[in-house]
């Protein structure tokens, strides 16, 4: 069922990118796929160039390049997506010299698509083939037709709560297991001098994940154009929330990704963090004095009993436009994302966690991480995994989206507004943006 509800909705998606007047490189507007003639295996040796930010990502590459003198991968890498590297993207497409792959987030898939900047993998047999091996709402992220594909599923980002496991035995804190009751944790936290989190500024995409579990749908199409809902009931349900701990002074609002933000979380100042499954390793690497006092719970639930998780991050290995490589580029983008090898070399460099539902029983998750007190910690994650809405579609502006909520955020965060006020604010620019990319919006 979950996989008809991802397809019904790549469908509907394919009409608006249609209306937009992008089509897929060697197909057709009409969503039927790539020409197999466009992958087919070139006369000679190939050389891919490949874009990514992942940390280690040139030593699990070098596996391949051992293996396979016939095809060689020369990997750069740079900032992460909307730190950079989709604006270079951008601008090498339109140059023509864009890297044969690159790593594209599932957010900002739409947005490449409608600039016509991906290459249409369908056409490989060996890609359609593959689409059993992947978690049904992760395929679905990268399909945006009934036959077009527009990257390999790398990885997923379940969310959880990571929590100090020792400051709450300690102090007789319930772990919570709804949103109601880890406001009621946050009291007595403050009380105590701490904070139970950091709440983040700019990290939309978490907030994203938060509106994502409630339910949220901030996205829909048809043959007319887009609908944006920003500010639905959901998303809405979420904004008040954080506001009131906002308000109460029950959050840290240290910037993310800072020295600032490690010590809070090093020094015991914040208790827990909602995350996804990559935050393994944020936390490791940045608070190394709290090692083995850590655990992983599933993420609180807006209903008691609930079982929904939201999802934060997850990239594809998409083949950008103008690659005279296909075949060879999705070779080595299933082996990335497919192979026992590669995916478990990801997760040892990177903490990856992968979108193939084998690769989830890997032994490198089945064991206990000592950071986190030899807790199994994946398998929450594996869990959460299957606990995530197919229904969920990300808009083809998110870039942008993202900026906008994130300055109303800051806003907020310092008296200046509240974050509902950012989220109906990013809703106007939003639309504004599509109507600017000549996007088809109902309004």
């Amino acid at each position: 069922m979950q996989h008809s509800k991802m397809k019904a909705a790549a469908v509907i998606a394919i009409s608006a990118f249609a209306l937009a007047g992008c089509s897929a490189s060697g197909g057709d507007s009409s969503g039927t796929g790539g020409d197999a003639a466009s992958c087919t295996p070139a006369d000679g040796d190939v050389t891919l160039e490949f874009t990514s930010w992942i940390p280690g990502i040139e030593d699990v590459v070098k596996i391949w390049n051992d293996a396979n003198p016939e095809i060689q991968v020369d990997v750069q890498t740079g900032p992460n997506g909307n730190g950079g590297t989709y604006q270079n993207f951008f601008n090498q497409i339109k140059a023509g010299d864009a890297p044969d792959l690159g790593q594209i987030e599932y957010d900002a898939l739409p947005n490449f698509l409608v600039q016509d900047g991906l290459e249409d993998l369908s056409a490989c047999e060996d890609v359609v083939a593959s689409e059993d091996q992947f978690v049904d709402w992760a395929w679905g992220q990268v399909t945006l037709g009934t036959e077009g594909v527009y990257g390999v599923p790398q990885d997923t980002g379940p969310m959880g709560l990571f929590y100090r496991a020792d400051l709450f035995e300690q102090n007789g804190i319930e772990i919570p297991t709804t949103w109601d009751e880890y406001r009621e944790a946050a009291v007595k936290i403050r009380e105590l001098g701490g904070y139970i989190t950091n709440f983040s500024q700019s990290d939309i995409n978490q907030f994203a994940g938060f509106a994502w579990q409630d339910g949220a749908q901030w996205f829909s199409s048809d043959d007319e154009g887009w609908t944006v809902s920003l500010a639905d009931d959901a998303t809405t349900t979420v904004a008040d929330y954080w506001q009131s701990m906002l308000d109460d002074d029950l959050v840290a609002t240290v910037p993310a990704w800072t020295d600032e933000w490690n010590n809070a979380y090093n020094s015991g100042q914040v208790w827990t963090w909602n995350s996804a499954v990559w935050g393994a390793n944020s936390i490791s690497s940045g608070a190394p004095d709290t090692a083995g006092n850590w655990a992983v719970a599933p993420l609180p639930q807006w209903e008691e009993g609930g079982s929904a998780a939201g999802n934060w991050g997850g990239s594809s290995t998409a083949v950008l436009k103008g690659s005279e490589h296909l075949y060879e580029a999705t070779k080595f983008a299933l082996w990335l994302n497919t192979s026992d090898e590669a995916l478990t070399a990801l997760a040892e460099a990177a903490n990856l966690y992968p979108a193939t539902t084998a690769g989830l029983d890997l032994p490198v998750y089945a064991e206990g991480v000592e950071f986190y007190g030899g807790q199994k910690i994946y398998d929450v994650f594996a869990e959460a995994a299957t606990q995530v809405s197919p229904d969920f579609a990300w808009g083809p502006t998110m870039t942008q989206t993202y900026s906008d909520v994130s300055d109303g955020f800051k806003a907020a965060v310092s008296g200046s507004g509240t974050l509902l006020d950012a989220i109906e604010k990013g809703q106007t620019a939003t639309v504004d943006a599509l109507k600017a990319a000549s996007i088809p919006v109902k309004e």
